[in-house]
């Protein structure tokens, strides 16, 4: 059975998103990694050790382990901090990686997710001579152009991302989008990149009925709904979702009735502030009996609030892939998202949803007003948006992972550029 090593510091694919730094990329981690599990690769995952009662190793399901690496204290640690932490965990994952070997259970792979992780990768490739995979689900100078550069931390970020993807065996990119970005901003070599788009449960998330999902999530029955899923910081928009929702008070018909509800909770140095903000401008507009947050919910659970909407709004500033888009979507429901990144080829304009420029709050509200307003184009884009879901899965991504591990056990390691 091949062996990877699926490197994730900086958050758990066990850790709930939508909650601290929890988000896509622990669903991303968690799916692809029990994805490959279930296709017989297995997957060793480490992250960082954020307290004392998380155990050394434990079986997710079989064929797929979890290792929490002590560096530091054991506690959460601030993302901008970590850097100063990474050649401690670097060592710690070495050593585990050495006493699977030791066992009889050597990984033939490295794969790092987020810079941090890459980092690390890069060094644990050369010594222990091993193919190195890298995703980044974000990166510096892309974060940098949208005006969400990390200062703290984005001159050795920039450094590491480069210095990783220089020396990548293979560079997975969620779409063509951040393809292009990977060889522009970085010279990534083009035939080192490789698309693998996420995927999405259907055993979880698909259509099914409105009121029913209401009734389960406890939300009114007779109000058009806005979802807003995500973390609460400035990259995620929640901002121009409370704006866009607030203006359409003034609309006549169904529109002019519409309540937000908002999925998630504060994230990062700046995400205390980006939740008050975005609740002055609830108090602003006079929607305290319209908008409703709710905490971070199980990611199996999401899918019902989906159903329960009429339209999902997804107005970040940046995006690499968008996997709130895409579930939305595969739960049939129409998308009005930023035309950023990923999400310019999730949403067809017109189709399944609309794009809008990032931060344009009066865009967002007039393609959510169609939507609302208009309940038959929303159930056909919904219906146009899930059937364009269908190649997005866990199992083709995961295919794609394992044969490149076949591939490159069998190719010569790149050497550092």
């Amino acid at each position: 059975m091949p062996a990877v090593a699926v490197l994730s510091m900086h958050t758990s694919p066990l850790a709930q998103p939508g909650s601290a730094d929890a988000g896509g990329m622990n669903v991303y981690v968690r799916e692809l990694a029990a994805a490959l599990a279930r296709s017989g690769v297995r997957c060793e995952v480490f992250t960082r050790r954020e307290s004392p009662s998380q155990p050394a190793s434990v079986w997710v399901e079989p064929g797929f382990r979890a290792h929490h690496v002590t560096a530091g204290p054991a506690a959460p640690v601030r993302k901008e901090l970590l850097p100063a932490l990474l050649e401690e965990w670097t060592g710690g994952v070495a050593q585990v990686l050495g006493r699977l070997a030791a066992h009889g259970e050597a990984v033939d792979l490295l794969h790092g997710n987020y810079w941090l992780s890459a980092v690390a990768g890069h060094t644990l490739k050369h010594s222990l001579d091993l193919p190195l995979v890298t995703t980044f689900h974000t990166l510096e100078l892309v974060k940098t152009r949208a005006g969400e550069a990390e200062p703290e931390v984005a001159q050795q970020r920039t450094a590491g991302e480069q210095a990783a993807i220089g020396c990548s065996d293979a560079v997975l990119a969620s779409s063509s989008v951040e393809t292009e970005e990977l060889v522009s901003l970085y010279d990534a070599e083009p035939s080192r990149v490789e698309l693998v788009p996420p995927g999405v449960d259907r055993a979880y998330f698909s259509p099914g009925d409105q009121a029913q999902a209401r009734r389960a999530a406890g939300l009114p029955e007779d109000v058009p709904i806005v979802l807003f899923v995500g973390r609460v910081q400035p990259l995620k928009g929640l901002v121009t979702a409370v704006e866009a929702v607030g203006r359409l008070k003034a609309c006549a018909g169904r529109a002019g009735l519409a309540h937000l509800v908002v999925i998630g909770g504060p994230s990062g140095a700046k995400g205390r502030d980006e939740m008050a903000r975005a609740l002055a401008m609830v108090e602003a507009f006079d929607l305290t009996d319209r908008a409703l947050v709710v905490p971070p919910q199980p990611h199996e659970l999401l899918s019902t609030y989906y159903r329960a909407a009429d339209a999902c709004i997804v107005p970040s500033r940046s995006e690499s892939f968008g996997l709130v888009a895409l579930e939305a979507a595969a739960c049939g429901i129409p998308v009005v998202a930023s035309a950023v990144g990923g999400l310019t080829k999730l949403v067809e304009h017109g189709c399944t949803g609309y794009l809008v420029a990032p931060g344009d709050a009066a865009g967002f509200a007039h393609y959510l007003g169609e939507l609302l307003d208009d309940r038959s184009l929303a159930r056909l884009m919904g219906a146009a948006a899930c059937d364009r879901t269908a190649g997005y899965t866990w199992q083709s991504a995961a295919a794609r992972v394992a044969a490149l591990c076949t591939s490159l056990s069998q190719r010569d390691l790149v050497s550092c550029t």
